[in-house]
């Protein structure tokens, strides 16, 4: 590709003068190296740039979308993008604030590496003039012996800068300490910049503000072994307005994972965000230019009982995460579940991924109406399910109970129910397996 001779205007968004501008505007920067070094750099030429994501788990969740999607904005404004997977530092694992990570084996790391993968792959474009890169650090720290190691890297390392950082100064005043595995994470990463940097002249790092410790180790070795600078821009950890951090309900991740987090569960998780919180979640989460998002943040502090920018962030970035079918599938049976659509439209599939984030329970056809509202949790007792049902509060697929003594004959491509209490309240009925 050759090289752009004015980046500047290659903003994601007419509106801004330059893709740092918007950066700014969208909340995406923390802290970085040398403000009007990177900036320029930016606006000036292409450059190689890297965010890594460690396999600790089998699926990407919603703070590593956040790193994803400022690479699809960089990439998008004609810098080159490489997605590294921690193969080795996800068998060592970063300090995490309070205890020891438990490590996982060499086999489930490497099957993790491939789902990780495969995930960042649909979200940076691999062909074109400015094509992604997919990495694996294992690929050059397994060749490496210990002695190797210590002997041309380690060395590069002061003991007292490395327990200066804050995740391991942490660890270190707490009651689990830290091992020197955990302790060492900081000079693998430093090492993998440095290869990139020697690779594919690799001159940006990005990643959360909370690893910053981390990403300097990189620039400083870099420094040290080639005489060169290098850049880092760290984005802030995102939260919600009362400063709780976002995308953790209850200690559950959001995964992009829809084994994990059904698109159902997703769409909803974004439809619920509160209005205080919307406007944000729609500069750091979607595509949408400032005119757009402008528009609905006055929609919404006009009329916030529409929710018409919860609407338009669960669509956009459903539709970036699982696709457009799943986000209008999504929809769809949100709006089948409250009675403003067809249950009987719903294919099975988004039936069972929809029912199952719901209240649920296994019952055999012919199963009591009341016996199901205890099973899912809708009442109490079954003299409460009565009384719901006398008072017409209850539906079966979305047809109203009339008979406390009803039993469930109603199904959903052969195998579901919808049980509904008054107007908001859902559980999933599945039919039990026969013998």
């Amino acid at each position: 590709m050759s090289t752009p001779t004015n980046l500047a205007a290659q903003s994601n968004d007419p509106a801004f003068q330059d893709l740092w501008h918007e950066l700014q505007w969208r909340g995406l920067i923390a802290l970085s190296t040398d403000e009007d070094a990177l900036r320029k750099a930016l606006n000036e030429t292409q450059i190689t740039y890297y965010i890594g994501f460690d396999p600790t788990a089998p699926s990407l969740h919603l703070g590593n979308l956040v790193q994803l999607l400022i690479m699809r904005r960089l990439q998008l404004a004609g810098h080159k993008p490489i997605a590294l997977i921690g193969g080795s530092t996800g068998l060592v694992g970063d300090p995490r604030p309070t205890a020891e990570r438990t490590l996982n084996t060499r086999e489930t790391v490497a099957e993790w590496v491939e789902k990780l993968g495969a995930q960042a792959k649909r979200f940076l474009n691999f062909e074109g003039q400015n094509p992604a890169i997919l990495v694996n650090n294992l690929d050059w720290t397994a060749p490496l012996s210990a002695i190797d190691f210590l002997r041309d890297i380690g060395k590069y390392f002061r003991v007292g800068t490395m327990l200066s950082k804050d995740a391991v100064s942490a660890r270190l005043n707490s009651e689990h300490g830290i091992s020197y595995t955990e302790f060492s994470y900081q000079i693998l990463q430093g090492y993998d910049y440095l290869e990139l940097f020697r690779r594919y002249n690799c001159t940006l790092q990005m990643g959360g503000s909370d690893q910053w410790g981390n990403l300097t180790s990189g620039t400083d070795l870099i420094r040290k072994v080639e005489g060169a600078s290098a850049h880092i821009l760290a984005t802030p950890l995102i939260t919600n307005s009362d400063g709780k951090k976002f995308g953790k309900s209850e200690g559950n991740a959001v995964w992009l994972d829809e084994e994990f987090t059904s698109p159902y569960a997703f769409y909803q998780f974004w439809l619920n965000v509160e209005d205080a919180d919307v406007v944000d979640r729609l500069k750091v989460f979607t595509f949408l230019s400032k005119a757009e998002i402008e528009d609905l943040a006055e929609q919404t502090a006009a009329a916030p009982y529409l929710r018409a920018a919860q609407k338009r962030l669960a669509l956009e970035v459903t539709t970036l995460v699982h696709s457009r079918q799943a986000a209008d599938a999504a929809i769809a049976a949100a709006a089948a579940f409250f009675g403003q659509g067809e249950l009987s439209d719903l294919d099975a599939a988004t039936l069972k991924s929809a029912l199952g984030e719901l209240p649920n329970t296994t019952a055999p056809l012919g199963s009591p109406i009341t016996q199901l509202l205890v099973e899912t949790g809708l009442v109490d007792s079954i003299s409460a399910g009565r009384r719901a049902i006398k008072e017409g509060g209850v539906y079966l697929n979305n047809v109203k109970i009339t008979d406390e003594a009803g039993e469930w004959a109603d199904l959903l491509q052969n195998e579901f129910a919808v049980l509904r209490r008054g107007k908001k309240t859902l559980a999933g009925i599945f039919k039990a397996k026969t013998q």
